[in-house]
């Protein structure tokens, strides 16, 4: 389903003169809300039509998109299995068990095999393994992804001047990109520490994508507050503020981080008066049971 475009209000909105909007997408699927929706939809058909009937994927104790594939598995009926950085105690943990209970294969491996899973030799051994499977990277980024992401631009149908999203492995921001065609100003805030790459590999994936490159984008990397698993208390009173303000939950890994980013952007007055910014949910609710010993 199209996902709802939320207008919202904020006396600092106001005294900015800005418009402010949030695309919804984490209402966008029953049970894969969020961009992980839009990349993996094109992946399951290209699955379906190559005969795959296993998925396999990649990520850590913790990860949006384990939990995704392997709904998707459930959802759509293809086997699954799951490449996990780390130790198997880690099972114990509620993403992987839901993972597990949605019929997903774990396999543990340590954190120095993993830096290897786009090494071809590394992908045969685990043919080998595991038989033909559909592979999915990391992240679930691909040209199909990013193809999938397209449409969260697409379905916008208000006029505007800047569109945002938080930024993983740069599959919705290069989505974005490709859909937008160079018109508006598209801005991306890193949820990671220390990416040197991100820029470069959101590039090829326009490239491959498109064939075009694009200047009217960039990537903001001063509110990524320490990496995926650091939740600082001014980030986690934020969020709590901006569910009592809009009855909205932010995800602490991507969107609480844009958020507040967008928000002290504004209040430095980054955004010219009149602008009107939108602002992309991208689900990733679950990452909350990473952090079930701070609620």
């Amino acid at each position: 389903m199209n996902s709802p475009l939320q207008q919202l209000f904020d006396p600092l909105f106001e005294e900015k003169k800005v418009q402010f909007w949030l695309k919804r997408e984490d209402l966008n699927h029953p049970t894969l809300p969020g961009n992980k929706w839009r990349k993996l939809k094109y992946n399951l058909q290209a699955a379906k039509s190559a005969g795959k009937e296993t998925l396999l994927t990649f990520g850590g104790a913790y990860s949006n998109h384990i939990a995704a594939v392997a709904a998707a598995g459930a959802a759509f009926g293809f086997a699954t299995i799951g490449i996990i950085r780390g130790e198997e105690a880690a099972i114990q943990n509620k993403t992987l068990m839901q993972a597990v209970e949605q019929g997903m294969q774990l396999h543990f491996i340590s954190r120095a095999s993993y830096r290897e899973k786009e090494n071809s030799d590394f992908i045969d051994q685990l043919y080998t393994t595991f038989g033909d499977f559909y592979l999915l990277p990391e992240g679930g980024t691909n040209d199909l992804a990013v193809k999938g992401c397209e449409e969260i631009a697409n379905e916008i149908t208000i006029d505007y001047d800047y569109l945002c999203c938080s930024c993983g492995t740069g599959g919705t921001l290069a989505g974005l990109i490709t859909a937008d065609q160079g018109h508006h100003q598209l801005l991306g805030f890193s949820a990671l520490k220390g990416i040197q790459d991100m820029e470069d590999k959101i590039s090829a994936l326009v490239m491959t994508r498109s064939g075009k490159q694009f200047t009217n984008w960039s990537v903001n990397h001063q509110y990524h507050f320490g990496g995926y698993a650091k939740l600082p208390p001014e980030l986690f009173d934020f969020i709590e503020t901006f569910l009592l303000k809009n009855n909205i939950l932010l995800d602490p890994v991507y969107t609480g981080k844009m958020l507040f980013g967008l928000n002290d952007l504004i209040r430095m007055d980054y955004f010219e008066r009149g602008s009107i910014i939108i602002a992309i949910h991208t689900g990733g609710l679950q990452g909350w049971n990473g952090f079930e010993h701070m609620i």
